[in-house]
């Protein structure tokens, strides 16, 4: 027996060692153990049990190398919910020869930390045997408080494996990250799921003992409906089985309506604050972009339906109809705002149909970013150039002193001009004569805008010529 197995120095939410076969072998009447869920009782003890994620752990990957070989290497697994992740982390306390310590980030802090090292430090010590450090959920120690592993993994006292659904580029201290290697896990495809489902149906460590059968259609729904989590096929596999009750043989039969009852909604990827947020946001605003409103429909309904905020995609659109569309449509603004306003007045579920409607009519605009550049261009030369003074003719004078100072002197009233045009006179400071912004495209109205200050530019030029003679 380890020196300190059986120690748990810093409360319920770490677990030292690898649970025992002992441990393992105390289960209920019928071969179940009542306590623990089936996502967690068929979690596989060998890399060869465990399903998917070839792309790492194939023959000849890198991670599989590490495990196998039980090497001292710091690592962050990052992938969706139920891709294995934890499961990966349980194999990896059945086959290391060090001491290892299962630390979840939602329950501990900086304080238990600071007790695992010290046990750490006692291992080194006494049977020279490093301690392998897995946090789980690792992104919810802010990035300060990720320093405190910096030392000990610098030091190699700890291995640290940490697991995250989250972007580690984003929650992932910098420095810390230097050191990890980072696993990209994938979610399991609906035919990966439809094969630990069968496996959870005959294992006597899932449902064996309850004699499930259950339909295909079943299966299938089961498989599509998790969107590759596991870890929510298994337990809405087992809710359902205990649903449907035993005949007088003792055999269960689990049909596609037990399955649409034990899993109602769909467990949708989405965090109102993670990366697919910004992943399906971003997906929305191309699709409207790219002029593709079955696109833009979809992308919409997973923000809308995976709980995000509608007003936050409705000031998205409005900053999309002046970013990609602008003059090319005047309207797309106003259907926007409109939308925006609608939502705000009548709600859900109803108003989500004005998000809709203003999705696919942005969606259907002519597009251009003339506006977007222009305004880009002109604040470059705000911080770029020299700001020189408003030019005298077109400042107001508003006091005798002014006028006197030739504040709006020789200015020309663009009214009292039959165009409404005033070609002589000139509105940009002197260093900044002649610079063009706004450059329309010849798409939608931004072709008539075009059209006009062409003739406009050209009235201009002749008034000029006639200046230089």
């Amino acid at each position: 027996m380890d020196l300190f197995e059986g120690e748990n120095p810093t409360g319920t939410n770490i677990q030292s060692s690898a649970p025992s076969s002992a441990d393992e072998r105390k289960v209920g009447a019928g071969g179940r153990e009542p306590s623990r869920p089936m996502a967690d009782r068929m979690r596989p003890d060998r890399l060869e049990d465990f399903l998917g994620q070839q792309h790492i752990l194939g023959e000849e990957q890198v991670l599989r190398r590490i495990i196998e070989a039980d090497e001292p290497t710091s690592i962050i697994l990052w992938g969706p919910p139920g891709s294995g992740k934890t499961t990966l982390a349980h194999i990896i306390a059945k086959r290391t020869g060090a001491h290892f310590v299962h630390f979840s980030a939602v329950l501990g802090g900086v304080k238990e930390l600071r007790e695992i090292i010290e046990v750490a430090r006692k291992v080194q010590r006494a049977q020279k045997r490093r301690t392998v450090l897995f946090v789980d959920e690792i992104h919810r120690f802010n990035k300060a408080q990720q320093d405190a592993f910096l030392p000990h993994v610098e030091q190699g006292l700890i291995t640290l494996i940490g697991a995250t659904t989250e972007n580690p580029s984003f929650e992932i201290n910098s420095a810390l990250l230097s050191r990890c290697r980072v696993f990209v896990l994938e979610a399991l495809t609906a035919g990966q799921i439809r094969d630990l489902l069968r496996r959870a149906l005959t294992a006597e460590k899932g449902l064996a003992p309850l004699h499930v059968e259950m339909d295909e259609e079943a299966q299938e729904h089961l498989a599509r409906m998790s969107n590759g989590d596991a870890r929510v096929a298994l337990n809405a596999l087992e809710m359902a089985a205990f649903a449907a009750g035993p005949d007088p043989n003792g055999r269960r039969h689990v049909s596609l309506a037990d399955a649409e009852d034990a899993l109602q909604r769909r467990a949708l990827l989405y965090d109102r604050a993670g990366e697919e947020h910004f992943n399906i946001i971003s997906a929305l605003h191309k699709s409207l972009r790219g002029s593709d409103p079955d696109a833009a429909l979809y992308w919409l309904a997973r923000m809308i339906e995976a709980g995000e905020d509608p007003l936050y995609v409705a000031r998205r659109m409005v900053r999309f109809a002046s970013e990609d569309i602008g003059l090319a449509d005047p309207a797309a603004l106003s259907q926007a705002i409109a939308a925006k306003e609608a939502f705000h007045f009548i709600g859900p579920p109803e108003g989500y149909l004005a998000l809709a409607q203003a999705a696919v009519y942005l969606a259907a605009a002519p597009k251009s970013n003339a506006l977007y550049r222009a305004y880009g261009e002109a604040v470059r030369d705000v911080h770029e150039t020299m700001n020189e003074p408003v030019p005298l003719h077109i400042r107001n004078a508003p006091t005798p002193l002014m006028s006197d100072l030739g504040y709006g002197k020789g200015y020309q009233y663009a009214h009292d001009n039959e165009e409404g045009f005033t070609p002589e006179q000139t509105y940009l400071p002197d260093n900044l004569q002649g610079r063009i912004y706004y450059r329309p495209t010849n798409r939608g109205f931004e072709k008539t805008v075009a059209e006009r200050l062409a003739d406009w530019r050209k009235l201009v030029q002749e008034a000029r010529r006639e200046w230089d003679s």
